[in-house]
């Protein structure tokens, strides 16, 4: 029998082959609701590779905020925490925007936090608050061009 996070692995990435094109196509982002699965493209912080992964993403006017339990173990996390330009698909179209990663230990600058809507920050103060845990973690997605109506 193989190792858990071996077994892990290859879970998630049978499932993330199946979900992530049919992300891409505009499967699963529905206008109804203020969540729904997108794709996240990132640089691999090492290697410097694209990297993609289907997230679930919770929408907050045209910001999204994804989360991750396993703040170690999240490679699409880490990635970033180097390098925050990503780009995402949602609704079947692609999107270019700057993550803002909250992590215990690292949050983004005062004048970065400024630049969100104020909504947006009251969420991320609220969020920050249960950062004392050393697994969760979350990240804003701000666009770079404003694409408001998701």
């Amino acid at each position: 029998m193989s190792d858990p996070k071996t077994f892990e692995r290859n879970f998630f990435g049978l499932v993330n082959g199946i979900v992530e094109p049919l992300v891409r196509a505009g499967g699963f982002s529905s206008g109804m609701m203020p969540s729904a699965l997108i794709v996240l493209e990132t640089k691999g912080r090492r290697s410097g590779r694209p990297r993609s992964i289907p997230l679930h993403a919770v929408l907050l006017g045209d910001h999204l905020f994804v989360s991750t339990l396993r703040t170690l173990r999240s490679q699409w996390f880490r990635n970033l925490s180097v390098d925050p330009a990503v780009r995402y698909w949602l609704g079947g179209e692609a999107r270019e925007a700057r993550a803002l990663v909250f992590s215990p230990g690292e949050s983004p600058s005062p004048g970065e936090l400024d630049e969100l809507p104020r909504l947006v920050r009251c969420v991320v103060n609220g969020l920050s608050l249960g950062l004392g845990g050393p697994s969760w973690a979350f990240a804003v997605l701000a666009p770079l061009t404003s694409e408001a109506g998701f």
